[in-house]
């Protein structure tokens, strides 16, 4: 995810940097750690994707991929591995989530293969070359007009090509379902819904609906659920450490003041903190759309 899944993560514009980045740096790369440590924490979630998408292909070659709202780059990569051959466009309105993209993609020496493109889906869209696959990950959501963003998709991706569409309904679970950390965490996603719909009116859109309407034909909508188990890795705590961080953050004028507290000694390096509590667990459920131009 892209995110990355890239959530939304707590805060008046949820820090998502796919179509509101640039206001701050500090928060940008606070994100920009975020996304990375999803991939990370998560490493099976990707992978599963993009074979997905390649079963719906028919053998139809990949050449060339666009991925709208990359983030730092870990669908983008994700998908540079799954298809040797394509070229991917990466747009995102972030020049410090597109330089992290490159340095991992020199990284992973996939540079020539990965272009960059920094554009703001609300001004304009971009000129692009007709593509074979679309990948679009958490970004959708952060549009101003998502039915001007399919069409525009639409019109891009070549006649039987793709459009991998990836959004969230809420951030992951980390906390134990009974009792009253399961109760706390309840109450801190409901706080972040009424501020989603306040600031974020198109999470949760019917992308069904709107994909159709775009002209699209669905070829399959899945439900990818993770479910990681205790002992949990280094990478999934520090996940659910930044993840609850950036809730307590982020919703602190609608937490009531016991949540916030218990969220405080949760977030502490105290004998009741995350880093020290083995029960920890990872739940989510994150759908993915493959649509077909006809």
């Amino acid at each position: 995810m892209s995110h990355d899944h890239d959530h939304q993560h707590g805060g008046h514009d949820h820090n998502h940097h796919h179509q509101h980045g640039g206001h701050d740096h500090g928060d940008e790369s606070a994100l920009a750690d975020l996304l990375d440590l999803d991939a990370e924490a998560l490493p099976e979630y990707l992978p599963e994707v993009t074979a997905l998408i390649r079963d719906h292909l028919d053998d139809r070659p990949v050449r060339r991929i666009l991925d709208m709202g990359a983030g730092t780059g870990s669908g983008a990569l994700a998908l540079a591995q799954r298809f040797p051959d394509a070229e991917i466009t990466a747009v995102d309105v972030s020049e410090f989530m597109l330089t992290r993209l490159r340095d991992k993609a020199g990284a992973r020496g996939v540079a020539e293969r990965i272009h960059t493109l920094r554009t703001d889906l609300d001004a304009a869209w971009p000129e692009l070359e007709p593509v074979d696959l679309a990948w679009a990950a958490n970004s959708l959501h952060h549009t101003a007009d998502p039915d001007r963003v399919l069409t525009d998709l639409f019109g891009t991706i070549r006649p039987g090509g793709l459009l991998a569409l990836a959004e969230l309904n809420s951030m992951p679970r980390f906390l134990s379902t009974a009792g009253e950390l399961g109760e706390l965490e309840d109450r801190a996603h409901e706080a972040l819904a009424a501020e989603t719909a306040d600031h974020v009116p198109h999470l949760g859109s019917d992308w069904a609906s709107l994909l159709t309407k775009a002209g699209f034909e669905i070829d399959t909508e899945r439900r990818i659920l993770v479910s990681l188990t205790p002992p949990l890795s280094e990478a999934a705590t520090r996940l659910a450490h930044r993840t609850l961080q950036r809730m307590r953050t982020g919703l602190a004028e609608r937490l009531a003041p016991q949540d916030a507290t218990a969220l405080d000694v949760l977030l502490s390096d105290g004998p009741e903190s995350l880093a020290r509590r083995s029960d920890l667990t990872v739940r989510d459920e994150r759908p993915v759309w493959i649509a077909r131009r006809p």
